[in-house]
């Protein structure tokens, strides 16, 4: 299996300003053209660290390099030359690649006010330069990105805007030397991704033990297990060749773990809610998620479809005044109460004219915890206007941000499992 290192420049990625999206989106889009990657590397902006990344990924026996950023006209961009340095060839003034960025540009410097043309020449002249030996892609933007090769690795210089970078990569797989070291028909590295809720992951790795000893030996399969949004993920990672291994194990997690085995397929607790809930209409009524639960809701497309809207009740006035929660139920019990959980839920399908509805309130954190209600108690009800209810009081680990965060994770399994009934 070809393997594959990734270098994503620049300072700002380096410092955590800027998240980086690149190393991600290209270890998948390897994958689909049949590449492993081994390592996702991020510099600074300075040439020798370039260098030693370089040498450091060739040092692991890559056969591809894939680079991004870098290439803009300022003097910290630095890539293409130092790049150009490792391959051993120079880079040489491109007149065409440098009119073709002008005509790019002249339109937008035009609306600008006090241009200054001659930086701007100088700018366009430095991402004119190209690699006299190796494959120029042309510019998405107004940098070109190229493919160089040493006599160990190939390199692959994409720009860093991730705009960019996605719209090249087509020219950069199609590309005649990242082709003939992928080959024409490359199978695609399969990937699967099952989600489980309601264990743990010492559970799956007990789990995935004793299916070796059950199975034999899983080395054909790559298996990472992490726990995301309070749910267990697993991702399996194989050659076609090893698909019916995966499909062993796959059965056998299922014999072990049915019911909290919810996505088989890869498809997140959303879109699972969301195609459960067609032909119904959804609202929330929410108390310490304030809106995040809505929001999260709204992130799938097509969600108009089904969800209402929802009324964010954080103030125990807005509770009665809004959804006619009853002041003696407030205090009989507090806000955060199975009781006032389910009359929050009412209270949204009344006001929302909904099919059913889910709820939030708790105690979010640092400060509001009791004996009785430690910070991270919340309550949940989902419940439908025929009257069927599913309710849930239990304690979410955290700060006040995981505590929020994963309440909307819960109360979204709640609405799966009633849907489900």
């Amino acid at each position: 299996m070809l393997r594959a290192g990734i270098v994503v420049t620049g300072t700002e990625v380096l410092t955590g300003r800027v998240a980086d999206a690149n190393g991600p989106w290209l270890s998948e889009h390897l994958r689909e053209v049949g590449v492993d990657v081994a390592h996702i590397c991020v510099c600074g902006d300075r040439k020798e660290d370039l260098l030693a990344q370089l040498q450091f990924l060739t040092d692991q026996d890559v056969d591809i390099i894939v680079t991004s950023g870098g290439l803009g006209p300022t003097a910290d961009d630095m890539t293409l030359p130092t790049v150009a340095e490792f391959a051993g060839t120079t880079l040489i003034f491109d007149a065409d690649l440098e009119a073709a960025i002008m005509d790019r540009l002249r339109p937008m410097a035009n609306r600008w006010e006090n241009v200054d043309w001659e930086a701007l020449r100088v700018g366009i002249a430095k991402q004119a330069l190209v690699p006299a030996q190796g494959q120029v892609l042309d510019p998405v933007g107004t940098a070109p990105g190229a493919i160089m090769s040493t006599d160990k690795v190939v390199i692959v210089v994409l720009p860093g805007p991730p705009h960019e970078l996605q719209r090249m990569w087509p020219s950069a797989v199609d590309a005649a030397p990242f082709r003939a070291l992928v080959g024409e028909d490359a199978a695609a590295i399969e990937q699967t991704t099952l989600r489980l809720y309601g264990i743990t992951e010492p559970d799956i790795a007990e789990t995935l033990r004793l299916a070796e000893d059950d199975l034999g030996s899983l080395a054909a399969l790559e298996i990472t297990t992490c726990l995301r949004r309070s749910e267990v993920e697993v991702v399996t990672r194989f050659e076609p060749s090893a698909r019916s291994v995966w499909e062993s194990l796959y059965e056998f997690i299922h014999s072990r773990h049915g019911s909290a085995l919810f996505s088989s397929d890869g498809w997140t607790v959303d879109e699972v809610v969301a195609g459960l809930l067609h032909g119904r209409r959804l609202a929330v009524a929410e108390s310490c998620t304030a809106g995040l639960l809505g929001a999260r809701l709204a992130d799938v497309p097509g969600s108009s479809a089904y969800f209402l809207g929802g009324i964010i009740s954080y103030a125990n006035d807005v509770k009665i005044g809004q959804l006619h929660v009853d002041p003696q139920l407030l205090a009989d019990h507090g806000a955060v109460s199975p009781q006032v959980a389910e009359a929050m839920a009412d209270g949204a399908l009344a006001a929302l004219g909904a099919d059913i509805a889910v709820s939030t309130t708790g105690v979010a954190g640092p400060g509001g915890g009791s004996a009785d209600k430690p910070v991270g108690t919340v309550c949940f009800c989902v419940k439908t206007a025929a009257g069927e209810r599913a309710e849930l009081r239990v304690v979410i680990p955290g700060n006040r941000n995981q505590i929020r965060e994963r309440a909307t994770t819960v109360a979204l399994h709640l609405l799966r499992r009633l849907l489900q009934r």
